[in-house]
This record gives C-alpha cells, sequence and structure tokens, in this order.
C-alpha cells in the first residue's frame, strides 16, 4: 500500500513536504543520541520521579548544598565516578550552564543509540490475534528522506536533545508536545528515556538542553561552526529543568539488546538558557498532542519517523524521516508490544516523534525511537500506554501551578 509523506508546518506558513498517496493526510500544524542511541509506576500511578503538584521550586538531591552546585557549575559535572552518578528518579538536577551548547559543540555531539543485535521474524499468533505478544516479519527497509528545509516552516516541533554522559558530548532527537495543564503554552519535550538516563548501569545524563529546529536552513556540517546561532538555534537553547522517565527504564534500560525498550520514554519539562516570557510553545508556535490510546496496528494504516540521524552515512546535521505501515515487536511476551517500521536512519534519531493520524485525521504523537539493528534496517518504538501517560501525567502535575 502506497505511504504518504506527513506535513509538519506551522499555521500561517504550511508547506507539504510530498504530494498525497494516501488517502489521510499527516498534517502538524500549530496551534497560533558518543557511543550508542538506544517514571511512571506500574499502571497508570505518576512515576517516582513525580514530585508533589505544583512544587517547581528547585530542591538538590540528598547530600548536595549550593556550594557543590557552584562546584557542578565550574565543571565538577564532569566527574562520573560510579558512587556519585546521581540515579534515582528524585535525583534529576540540571542547572543552566549558560554558553555550554554552542554550534561546535552541538555539530560534534555522538548519537546515542540503542541497539538489538536480532529480534524475531515470525508472528507467533494467528491472523486475527490482538497485538500482545505478536511479531510481525521484519519490514522492508525504508529509505529516510531529507525533510524540506527550512525546518521551522515545514516541521516546527521536532528538534534536537543534546546532552553529556561519560563518553563525551551525545545527541538524539526529540518532539514538543502539548501541556494539558498549559494550553497553548507548553514546556514539555517528548524523547526516549535513553536520552536522559543510563538505565541499570548508570544515572541521569547532564547538560540535557533541547534545541528545536536545529540547524534550521540545513546548513553543511563544515559551515554549522562558523554559521550565526540563529541559524543553528533559530528558537534558541531550551534547558530541561525536570525529567520524567519510567521506572522499567531505570532499572532494566541497557545500551545493547532490547532490555527496557518498551518503556523507553521521557518527558522533559524545559526552560529557556536566555528568557523571552514567552513558552516553548508559543515559541515555536507548534505542539502535538499526545495519543496513549493508540489503536490496534492493523488498523493504523500510516506511521511516520522523525529525527536527526547522526551515526554514518548521516552526520546528524540534517532531519530526515521515515513513513510505513507499522509492524509490530515483541520482545518479551509479559511486557507491551513495540511498533516497528522500515526505517535507515541511524544512531542520533532515538527519542525522535512518531506520528499518525489521530481521530480527527490531524497528526498526534505516538511513540518515539527506541531500538533498531546495527544495520539499520528497520525501527522500534514502545506503544505508549498506562505507564507512558502516568510519567505525562506527573510532570504537567507538577509544573501545573506555574505561569
Amino acid at each position: 500500500m502506497p505511504s504518504q509523506r506527513p506535513s509538519l508546518a506551522r499555521r500561517r506558513a504550511p508547506r507539504a513536504l510530498a504530494s498525497v498517496a494516501a488517502a489521510t493526510v499527516l498534517a502538524l500544524t500549530a496551534a497560533a543520541c558518543g557511543p550508542s542511541d538506544d517514571e511512571a509506576a506500574g499502571g497508570d500511578k505518576p512515576s517516582a520521579s513525580a514530585a508533589q503538584q505544583g512544587d517547581t521550586t528547585l530542591k538538590l538531591p540528598k547530600g548536595l548544598t549550593l556550594k557543590d552546585l557552584d562546584k557542578w557549575k565550574g565543571g565538577a559535572w564532569k566527574k562520573w565516578d560510579k558512587e556519585q552518578w546521581l540515579r534515582e528518579a528524585r535525583d534529576f538536577i540540571n542547572p543552566i550552564i549558560e554558553g555550554h551548547w554552542k554550534p561546535g559543540s552541538m555539530k560534534d555531539a555522538h548519537s546515542n543509540d540503542k541497539t538489538l543485535k536480532d529480534a524475531p521474524g515470525t508472528a507467533p499468533g494467528g491472523i486475527g490475534q490482538g497485538d500482545q505478544g505478536v511479531t510481525d516479519p521484519e519490514p522492508r527497509p525504508v529509505q529516510a528522506k531529507e525533510v524540506q528545509k527550512p525546518y521551522r516552516q515545514n516541521a516546527a516541533p521536532v528538534g534536537k536533545v543534546f546532552f553529556d554522559s561519560p563518553q563525551g558530548h551525545m545527541v538524539c532527537s526529540a518532539t514538543v508536545v502539548k501541556d494539558p495543564a498549559h494550553p497553548g503554552k507548553s514546556n514539555l519535550v517528548w524523547t526516549a528515556g535513553h536520552c536522559v538516563h543510563a538505565g541499570k548501569s548508570g544515572g541521569w545524563y547532564r547538560n540535557i538542553a533541547f534545541v528545536p529546529s536545529y540547524n534550521d536552513k540545513g546548513l553543511p556540517a563544515a559551515q554549522v561552526n562558523t554559521a550565526p546561532v540563529q541559524d543553528v538555534a533559530p528558537y534558541g537553547v531550551w534547558w530541561a529543568d525536570w525529567a520524567q522517565t519510567s521506572t522499567q527504564w531505570i532499572t532494566q534500560g541497557a545500551e545493547t539488546g532490547g532490555a527496557g525498550a518498551p518503556y523507553d520514554f521521557s518527558v522533559l519539562h524545559v526552560k529557556p538558557e536566555r528568557g523571552t516570557g514567552k513558552s516553548l510553545e508559543e515559541t515555536v508556535g507548534t505542539a502535538l498532542a499526545v495519543d496513549f490510546n493508540a489503536p490496534q496496528v492493523k488498523s493504523i494504516r500510516t506511521m511516520g519517523a522523525w529525527g536527526y540521524p547522526a551515526a554514518p552515512p548521516y552526520n546528524g546535521q540534517m532531519m530526515y524521516d521515515c513513513v510505513d505501515k507499522p509492524g509490530r515487536l515483541s520482545l518479551d511476551t509479559a511486557q507491551p508490544t513495540m511498533y516497528r517500521i522500515g526505517c535507515t536512519m541511524t544512531g542520533g534519531s532515538s527519542g525522535g516523534g512518531w506520528f499518525a493520524p489521530g481521530p480527527d485525521g490531524k497528526a498526534v504523537l505516538v511513540s518515539n525511537t527506541s531500538i533498531g539493528p546495527s544495520d539499520s534496517r528497520w525501527l522500534a518504538g514502545p506503544h505508549l500506554g498506562p505507564e507512558a501517560k502516568g510519567v505525562y501525567d506527573a510532570i504537567s502535575s507538577k509544573f501545573a501551578a506555574t505561569r
């Protein structure tokens, strides 16, 4: 079945990425991951990283003082001693270090890919079976295509997440999403759990920041270092002042293999490095709704993944997308079945949003890139169910009282 290339455009400046070849239009309109790219409690309860509703004051992790915070900003963040690496959900801290993310450091950030050596390729269940525990045959590779430039007019909600790990500057992809507590004024960003936390073997990454519409004009890598900041970060740099991921990712997640992948999602609350008085959604001009009740895979005709692949043959400076009819991938029959599409995007695309038509035909975020094989034939992302909704609702509630 032919697929359609979704349009990600700001209102007042809509531009289709390509001609529509399928019946449904995926329109995204505005309302005004070194080495590798791979907290909700069970059910629909908020994650363990949820603070009390409306409590947004800066609270240092237990044992740290303001003096320690000054040392952190002065370079102590570079110390990755295992005993000092903050890993618990409540321990997240990410003070702004102004000027840390410059065009050069952004360009040189490595992908943080999460790879899977192999995956089942045959469905263990019958055709009439639901999604749980089912793996469909491996999809054919779909060649990633460049997104039309400028990105702020054609893919406004998409950007890059930068962060530091023990291996150095790292990068993933991410999407601006709506905040039910602040309609039209969201400061929420959706990405993968492995783009903010190392999982079972580590803790929270540091200096986490989001740059919407990164490299807006698609400048060649050689020009990014000397390009005006407004070309590389047209809407500025937005630092995460809080992050939440699933309890399952923190306790099970691993850099390679599928451990934790069905729960590999995260939501960031961000604030600008240089404040303008406007929210992220107001600044960018758009935000995507998140669908936590997507229908069974057989009912989804087309799904698209967006991101900035950084591992060869890509260089992380251009935005790409893949559109395909999704299949199912079950890594553990006791855990949620993941979505899978054919796609040649590599590390760096992790965390990038997956979009599908919602009930009203408008595009909604239904997943994010989590894992893929080392030879980049396909990508898989988590189904967003009660655990993901718990993370989303908790961080929205935490900042509900802010203006």
